[in-house]
C-alpha cells in the first residue's frame, strides 16, 4: 500500500519520538565516522612529519643547544672502590676505560687506589659518553693528564708536576687557655700541632703539666706552590715549651741513621712509649680500685681513662705491630699494639679507626690510629688506655722508661753545628718579627 502525503504526515506525527531518536542515531554515526577519518588523517600527517629526516636533525640540533654537550666530573674515591667501578658508575664504555688504564698503568698501579683521591674528567654526552680529558693524581705534586686526540680516538699523556718552594715559619705565643687554642690562634696547621704534641708527648702531659701563661715557640717547614698555596707541611725544625719559666728546647737533627728531635745535650726525646697517647685530654679515671660507673660496685680498673671530645685523634704510644683492631665487647672498638717482647698497649671505646688501620700493620710512634668515642660499655667519650708489661697490666702513668739515644762522636759534632745554625735562624726570625 502506497501512503500519500497526508497519511505519511499523520504517521510521523504519531511516531515523532521514534523518528527523532532514529535521526539522532544517524547523525551520531555520521559525525563519529567523519571525526575518526579526520583524526586518522591528522595522525598520519604527524607521523610523516616526525619521521622526516630533516625534522629529526632540526630537533636534535635544538635539544643539543639546550643540553650541555660536556659533563665535568670530580669523583672522590671511596673505601675499597676500584678504578673500573668508578668509571662504570658513569656508564663509560669499556673500550674507553681500557684505553685510560693502558696509559696510566706505566706510571701508577691502578689496583691500589687511595681512599679520598680526587679524580677529574670530562664526558662528551653527545658522543656515547666518551671521555675527552682525564686528570689522575699520582701524588700531591704529580698528576697525569690524558687528552683525547679526536683524529685517532686515542689519549695523549702529559705529566704535570707542581713545583713547590720550601718556606720556614716561626711562631710563638702565650698559652692562656690551652696549647691547642693558642696554636690555632696564631694560624698553625692542625697537623703541625699534633706533631708538636707528639714530640713532647714523651715528657709532657698537655692536660696537667701546662699552666696558664706558659709559652711556646716553633719553627717549621711548609711547601708552597707558585700561587703561595701551602701544599704540605714539613719537619718541626725547632720547638720550645716554656713550662713554669723553664725552657725545654728541642732541635731537629736531619740524619738518615739518627734523625729525630734532640734536647740541648744531644739526647733523643724518644722513649719506648709516650706518656700520653692523646692530646688535650683530662685524666678521668686512674689505674687501681674504683667504683665502676655503670656496674655500681668496686672493682680493679686496670687502665687509665682520658676524657676528651668525640673525634679527638688517638696516637700509637710506640712503634709496633697491630695485633687486634675490632669490636671488643665492653671495650667497644679497640686496638692492641705489640711494641716488643716486653710491652703491649690497648686503646678502647674508639669512635672509629683511622683509615688503613688493620691487623698486621706496622705503626710508628705518634701515628694516629683512631678517634675518641664512647662505644661499648661507656658513660661518655673517652679513651681507655692500658699498658701490658710481660703479660701483666700496669699503671701507665707511673711507668719509668729509659731515655732515648744520646748522640756521640762525629754525630754529636754535626748536631752541635746544626743546633747553632738553628739558634741563629731563630734569632733572625725573632728580630724580623720585632
Amino acid at each position: 500500500m502506497i501512503l500519500n502525503f497526508k497519511q505519511l504526515k499523520k504517521l510521523l506525527k504519531k511516531n515523532i519520538e521514534i523518528f527523532l531518536l532514529f535521526s539522532l542515531m544517524l547523525i551520531t554515526i555520521l559525525s563519529t565516522t567523519f571525526y575518526n577519518n579526520y583524526k586518522n588523517s591528522v595522525n598520519e600527517n604527524y607521523k610523516n612529519i616526525i619521521n622526516n629526516i630533516y625534522f629529526q636533525k632540526s630537533l636534535n640540533h635544538i635539544f643539543n643547544n639546550f643540553l650541555p654537550k660536556y659533563q665535568n666530573i670530580e669523583h672522590k674515591i671511596s673505601k675499597g672502590e676500584s678504578f673500573n667501578k668508578m668509571l662504570n658508575s658513569y656508564l663509560i664504555p669499556k673500550s674507553e676505560i681500557e684505553k685510560i688504564k693502558k696509559k696510566i698503568n706505566n706510571d701508577f698501579n691502578l689496583n691500589i687506589l687511595k681512599e679520598g683521591q680526587i679524580v677529574k674528567f670530562t664526558i662528551d654526552v653527545s658522543n656515547n659518553k666518551k671521555i675527552t680529558n682525564f686528570l689522575f693524581p699520582i701524588s700531591r705534586t704529580k698528576k697525569i693528564l690524558l687528552t683525547k686526540n679526536f683524529e685517532t680516538d686515542l689519549f695523549e699523556k702529559k705529566i704535570i708536576i707542581t713545583n713547590l718552594t720550601r718556606k720556614v715559619i716561626f711562631k710563638e705565643e702565650q698559652i692562656l687557655q690551652s696549647f691547642y687554642k693558642a696554636a690555632i690562634d696564631v694560624n698553625i696547621k692542625p697537623n703541625v700541632i699534633i706533631e708538636f704534641a707528639r714530640i713532647y708527648g714523651f715528657q709532657v702531659d698537655f692536660q696537667r703539666d701546662i699552666k696558664i701563661n706558659d709559652k711556646f715557640q716553633i719553627i717549621y717547614e711548609v711547601f708552597e706552590d707558585d700561587n703561595g698555596k701551602i701544599f704540605e707541611t714539613g719537619n718541626i725544625i725547632y720547638a720550645n715549651l716554656k713550662l713554669s719559666g723553664i725552657n725545654n728546647p728541642l732541635y731537629y737533627f736531619d740524619d738518615k741513621k739518627s734523625g729525630g728531635h734532640y734536647d740541648t745535650n744531644g739526647k733523643s726525646i724518644k722513649k719506648a712509649l709516650m706518656k700520653t697517647p692523646i692530646n688535650g685530654a683530662r685524666l678521668s679515671s686512674s689505674f687501681g680500685m674504683r667504683k665502676h660507673p655503670i656496674d655500681g660496685f668496686n672493682k680493679m680498673h686496670r687502665g687509665t681513662d682520658f676524657a676528651a671530645p668525640s673525634g679527638t685523634p688517638i696516637m700509637a704510644s710506640g712503634d709496633g705491630i697491630i695485633k687486634r683492631a675490632k669490636w671488643c665487647g665492653g671495650g667497644g672498638n679497640c686496638i692492641q699494639i705489640k711494641h716488643n717482647s716486653t710491652y703491649q698497649t690497648i686503646y678502647a671505646h674508639m669512635k672509629n679507626f683511622a683509615p688503613g688501620i688493620r691487623v698486621g700493620l706496622r705503626v710508628k710512634q705518634g701515628q694516629v690510629i683512631g678517634y675518641v668515642g664512647s662505644t661499648g660499655i661507656s658513660t661518655g667519650p673517652h679513651l681507655h688506655y692500658e699498658v701490658i708489661e710481660n703479660g701483666k697490666k700496669i699503671n701507665s702513668q707511673s711507668l719509668k722508661l729509659p731515655s732515648g739515644k744520646i748522640l756521640l762522636g762525629k754525630e754529636r759534632q754535626i748536631f752541635e753545628i746544626e743546633k747553632i745554625k738553628i739558634d741563629v735562624l731563630k734569632s733572625e726570625m725573632i728580630i724580623g718579627l720585632s
